[in-house]
């Protein structure tokens, strides 16, 4: 039986990053784990969640809130967990949170070409909506390699 708990360690952050790296494979500086961690916690919202199960974080997600829309980000689960309803269970535990904050909408994104992700995310009733999603990454508050 898996919990869900408030990020809050020392021994979350190395499973965290070991999660990440495991289900992400991130490329860019700006996804680094260790960068993305301590950003969040910066934030200091209280909307960075871990699944552990024995000890072992085995999911994770991270969620915004900026006092109208909330996003999802980061919901990871580690391959040998997954199909056994605990990314759900992440998701509607971030939605609990951001709802409890006020939040009247909430947004994610999802990689173009990740059809199975898309598939779990309408099983929890989110649609696909017409927008184009755009970005600029911001080089000065990316650490340096």
């Amino acid at each position: 039986m898996h919990s869900i708990t408030s990020y809050s360690n020392e021994t979350h952050r190395s499973q965290v990053i070991q999660l990440w790296e495991t289900v992400f494979g991130y490329e860019t500086a700006h996804n680094t784990p260790s960068l993305a961690i301590d950003k969040k916690l910066e934030v200091r919202d209280d909307l960075f969640f871990v699944a552990a199960i024995e000890g072992t974080i085995v999911g994770t997600i991270l969620a915004g809130y900026d006092g109208h829309r909330g996003w999802l980000y980061s919901v990871a689960v580690h391959p040998s967990y997954r199909n056994k309803g605990l990314g759900s269970a992440l998701v509607a535990h971030a939605e609990v949170a951001l709802t409890k904050k006020g939040c009247m909408k909430i947004n994610l994104q999802i990689m173009t070409g990740n059809e199975s992700v898309s598939r779990f995310y309408e099983s929890l009733g989110y649609v696909v909506e017409k927008r184009v999603s755009m970005g600029k990454r911001i080089a000065e508050n990316v650490a340096r390699a």
